[in-house]
């Protein structure tokens, strides 16, 4: 199955249907979506791309690049989506390990590749062969493709090493879409999909179930995120869906606040991508309303381990609200999860361990690395490497990474639970809490704190919530945490700064 024939089929059924949108203006419908996407794919075949051969994306946000997307897939190609933020060192190591034997770019991008060791042909979206591509005559119908071939190749963000490359199969991203309308949301043909994250990652890929849905996909004139601008297409388009990262939903509630900003025409929020703090949900469902589902996945399993739903993310009435909101929600339809122990055998409710998942939405494996693939697929589990536990109503719970734990004279502490009462305090804005090595402790508790608080402050408030040995011995003030391109806050970088701080002392 080519994913490409969900355009095909919608741009057949309804032509004239609006698609494909720059800001406010609609720059194509899904017949001219269709035409387009079918001319470069001949084009693609033409100038030797083969059915499994990659196809590299280097670029912002934009109609085209949807165009290019599934016009690669319509030529059997695989997609290698890379994040328009990345250097151009790390762009071309993308593009050299995935082997692509084409690179589709825009101009400014194409610039940032100069010089680079790369394989096959850099294409700039509006130069002249682009043009050429788009004169070709159309491709009658999507190269037929199987459900298992590989559709999809996303390079994990690389905070601890080298990015790896996972494999993502039709099979994979049919059963993520279409988990999306029974445990995320209803998509239905009114609906405006604004493409403000990038849409080499989490934003792009929930553009499959919008083109099988017949919705708009619009791209702000920004290319990326701006609340202003959010807040004004989406009073535009009046039933606006959106991905967003934890660190954007912060922003629109802030810029919310600051300018009277309703949110006027969004319908949905899917936030997810990195740790809600409880204290940031509540103030943007208080601002914005019912608005908001979280997923959980990861490249290994994209978009599809679980889902908070609109209603368990907006109930204050229960008793266990809050335990419950702190949740990523329960088991998305095509995969099974469960916790495991250090052997990866399975622990009851309540019991904490490693976070394991098995189904369609996991990876078959990474690309060209046996290795890396045997480490985290283990008798048909994905070892996710993130720790947490499972309630008796099936609520799974993240706590932290695996390599975020830090044990301080001999108890667990996970950061996050330090940071979800950090950021109770009104004058932190944002918090990351790591280990520092410790000759007496093994390690000791480290926060970052981003904000005015002063530490008494910040010691009396977790002395009042949780145990003391989870107490920060250390906190540490800073103008911004470090990020990375799609806007996790970088621990590694922090654990790296206090090792320079131990060394030089």
């Amino acid at each position: 199955m080519n994913l490409g024939n969900w355009l095909y089929r919608q741009a057949m059924a309804n032509p004239r249907r609006p698609a494909l949108f720059l800001g406010k203006d609609m720059i194509e419908d899904y017949g001219g979506f269709h035409d387009r996407a079918a001319r470069l794919a001949q084009w693609f075949l033409d100038q030797g791309v083969s059915p499994g051969d990659r196809v590299a994306i280097f670029m912002k946000n934009c109609p085209d690049y949807l165009i290019v997307q599934y016009a690669a897939w319509y030529a059997g190609a695989v997609v290698v989506p890379i994040n328009a933020k990345l250097h151009g060192r790390e762009a071309a190591f993308i593009i050299r390990d995935a082997g692509a034997s084409l690179t589709m770019t825009d101009w400014d991008l194409g610039d940032v590749l100069a010089g680079a060791e790369i394989p096959g042909r850099i294409v700039s979206v509006g130069g002249a062969e682009y043009g050429r591509g788009l004169q070709a005559r159309p491709l009658a119908t999507p190269v037929a493709r199987r459900a298992d071939d590989l559709a999809w190749l996303f390079y994990t963000s690389g905070t601890t090493g080298r990015p790896k490359g996972v494999m993502i199969s039709n099979r994979m991203l049919i059963a993520m879409s279409l988990a999306y309308v029974t445990d995320v949301d209803a998509v239905t043909r009114e609906d405006s999909v604004i493409y403000a994250a990038p849409m080499s990652h989490g934003a792009g890929l929930y553009n499959m179930i919008h083109v099988l849905m017949g919705a708009r996909h619009v791209c702000p004139l920004s290319a990326g995120f701006d609340a202003a601008e959010i807040f004004d297409l989406a009073g535009h388009f009046e039933r606006a869906q959106m991905f967003a990262a934890p660190t954007m939903v912060k922003r629109m509630t802030d810029t919310a606040r600051e300018t009277g900003a309703t949110g006027r025409g969004l319908r949905t929020v899917v936030y997810a991508g990195g740790p809600m703090y409880n204290a940031d949900i509540i103030a943007a469902v208080r601002q914005f309303g019912p608005v908001f589902v979280q997923v959980y996945g990861q490249g290994e399993c994209p978009m599809g381990i679980t889902a908070l739903s609109r209603q368990d993310v907006t109930d204050r009435s229960s008793a266990n609200w809050q335990q419950r909101l702190a949740s990523v929600g329960r088991a998305q339809a095509p995969v099974e999860v469960q916790i495991g122990d250090s052997r990866g055998r399975p622990l009851p409710p309540g019991e904490h361990g490693e976070i394991m998942v098995r189904g369609d939405v996991v990876m078959p494996g990474y690309w060209r690395n046996p290795e890396a693939t045997r480490k985290t697929l283990v008798d048909g589990w994905l070892m996710t490497g993130d720790m947490g536990f499972i309630d008796a109503q099936g609520y799974v719970t993240l706590q932290d990474r695996s390599k975020d734990l830090i044990i301080s004279g001999g108890s667990n502490v996970y950061p996050r639970e330090v940071e979800e009462i950090l950021l109770t305090h009104e004058q932190v804005e944002e918090v990351s809490v790591v280990g520092q090595a410790d000759p007496e402790w093994g390690e000791i508790v480290v926060a970052f704190v981003v904000g005015k608080a002063c530490w008494a402050d910040l010691d009396r408030l977790c002395t009042e919530n949780i145990a003391r040995f989870k107490r920060p011995r250390r906190y540490v003030r800073l103008r911004e945490l470090p990020k990375n391109n799609y806007g996790k806050i970088l621990k590694t970088d922090l654990r790296a700064r206090l090792k320079h701080e131990a060394d030089a002392d």
